[in-house]
Parts: C-alpha cells; structure tokens; sequence
C-alpha cells in the first residue's frame, strides 16, 4: 500500500497505515460514532488510564530493525486546548506532531524536522516542527474543520486535508541549505502519506503508524504512534516474523488507552525478534519550544525591524501592542514604555 518493506513489506506497510487510520474513531472501541460538536473545552483533560507520554527507540536482537514508540497524549490534548480545535482538526494535528516527533527525536544534535501538509481540504495547511530532544509543536489554518464523520464512524481526517504536496525538510545550523523532500498527499490521513515520502525521498524501508483517539465528552482519548525502520541487510526471516507480529497487534490508540507504555508497544512490535536494550534510549515528548522569555526577544526585534514610523504610529494610535505567536497561542503585550525603547533603538 503506502510504502514498500523489502520483498515482502508491502503488506506491513500496509498495516501501519491501516492502524492510522482506524485509531481515530469518535469514543475510539467504547465510545460512540455519532457526530460530535466542535466547541473544545480549553481545560486539558485525558484519559485517566492513558500511558504517560514517552519516545522510546530500541533495535531488535539481530541488529536488523529499528522501532521509535511515541505515547503522546498529553502532549495532543495541550496542542488541542491551545489551538482549540474541532475533533477532526485535533485528529490531523495530533497525527502529524506524532508523525514529526517519529522523525526527528534521537536525529543528530540541533536537527529540526518540518512537516509541511498544504492540501484543498477545509482544514487548510498543516505545519509542525520536531526537534532532536522531543520538542515539538504545531498549527493548522483552519482549527473549526469537521467534516461529516465517515460510513465507517471515523473521524475523515482524509476528507480535511484534501490532495495536494506534502513537504518535510530536515535542517540543522551546520548545514548549508535544509534537506527538502516533496511528494504528493496520497490520502490525507497523515501515516500513508508520510510513509510515501519515506519511501520515495529518502530512500528508508519503514512502516509508520500514527493515530488519535477522541472520547465522546471530545477530550483526546489517546495518541500516539511507531516507526520501524528496516536496514537494507536485514533478512527475509525478520521480514516475515514483522509481518506475523504487526498483524495481531491492537490499535496503537487502543494499547496507550490501555496503559500500555512507548517501550512496550515498541516490545510488541519487535515481537519474537526480542529488544537490544543496551542500545535503548527515551525521552520525554513536549509542545514547544515555548518559552516566554524568548518568545518577548523575538517579538521585540520583528517591532524594532518595523520602522521608526511605523513604531510612532503605533504608540499613537495603540499604545501598546499584542502580539501573539500562531505555534504556543501565547500572547506578549508590549507597552508604551517598551515600544519607546524598541523606536529609540532603530
């Protein structure tokens, strides 16, 4: 389906994708499929039994296959409560932040990953943007988009997004220019698609799953996700023991509802191939970077670039200035005093 597995891997890859897809049901296996209203509460609520949010990487025993865990529902109910989103909108947002800390954690330091979703769906364009140590945090144009739930009762993140260009760019401050791949959106529903891209712009057998689970009181229920990542050397036997094990696994926003943790699902994947856990490593997922004090740095040097006219103006006519950040939703107020020290210093 979305991505090739070595000989026999269309059908992993197509299970991964599956898993994406299925996990964001309304109400998820206990919950119900009528359509649900679009207002959020701002009060971050989760699922008591969810698993704490982690990212755990470990290899199999042969050395032959790479799997990343995310458990990050916490981490989708903030990006949620902050851009209050309708339950579709939060579904797309959520996968594609899972989807970028799949990539980007444990990369090389300083190494940012971009996922860039610019499709002709109602919800607009997607952005998200990971770091190496777990940060990550995103935005969508269109947070009220809720299109009709589908025949099946799942949330159609497909029909939200909409066809156009998937973009993910790798960057770091050493590096010339960013590493740029782009290839169209096959599906919307985030997991197929970045398995696409994968495939076709950096050349990685892998399979991905992501999802988000909404409960019918419209808190996330769950999220979260893995990626495994086999080397080119690795054999037909750890192909095909993937294979068995991936099919019988439950949802993956089933397991984290459950309590099941980013290391276990991880175990799970690998199955019978067993865990190096001398080469394991973990972090704790986050939305950011967000912190206030550098967000008022910014901010004041984007007004300082403004003009000495433009900065009278606004003195003028305002005295003060709120400038809010589209990624946190943290709101600075710049005061009179304040914006006479940016003017004095053009």
């Amino acid at each position: 389906m979305a991505a090739a597995l070595g000989a026999a891997g269309g059908s992993l890859a197509g299970r991964c994708a599956y898993a994406a897809s299925a996990a964001s049901r309304v109400g998820g296996r206990r919950g119900s499929s009528t359509r649900i209203a679009t207002a959020r509460s701002a009060q971050l609520s989760v699922a008591a039994t969810s698993a704490e949010d982690a990212t755990y990487r470990v290899m199999s025993q042969n050395q032959e296959v790479s799997v990343v865990a995310v458990v990050g529902t916490r981490l989708v109910s903030d990006a949620a409560s902050r851009h209050q989103t309708a339950p579709t909108a939060t579904a797309a947002l959520g996968r594609s932040m899972i989807a970028a800390l799949l990539l980007g954690t444990f990369k090389g330091d300083d190494e940012t990953v971009q996922i860039n979703f610019k499709g002709d769906g109602p919800l607009g364009q997607i952005t998200v943007i990971s770091d190496n140590t777990g940060q990550v945090k995103g935005m969508v144009s269109n947070p009220n988009a809720d299109p009709p739930l589908r025949p099946d009762g799942k949330l159609n993140v497909g029909a939200a997004v909409g066809r156009g260009i998937l973009t993910v760019s790798r960057a770091h401050p050493d590096w010339k220019a960013p590493f740029t791949g782009m290839v169209n959106i096959t599906t919307g529903e985030i997991a197929e698609d970045i398995a696409v891209y994968l495939q076709e712009s950096e050349q990685v057998n892998s399979a991905i799953a992501v999802g988000v689970s909404i409960d019918r009181g419209m808190d996330v229920r769950s999220a979260g996700g893995y990626m495994v990542q086999v080397l080119p050397f690795a054999s037909d036997e750890t192909i095909a023991a993937l294979e068995r094990t991936i099919s019988s696994l439950p949802s993956t926003t089933d397991m984290i509802a459950d309590g099941v943790t980013a290391q276990e699902i991880a175990e799970k994947v690998l199955g019978e191939l067993g865990t190096l856990s001398e080469v394991a490593v973990s972090s704790a997922p986050r939305y950011g970077p967000c912190d206030i004090k550098d967000l008022r740095g910014r901010m004041m040097r984007a007004l300082a670039s403004m003009g000495r006219a433009e900065v009278e103006s606004i003195i003028e006519e305002q005295g003060q200035v709120e400038v809010t950040c589209e990624f946190c939703k943290d709101t600075v107020v710049f005061t009179q005093d304040e914006l006479l020290a940016a003017k004095d210093g053009i």
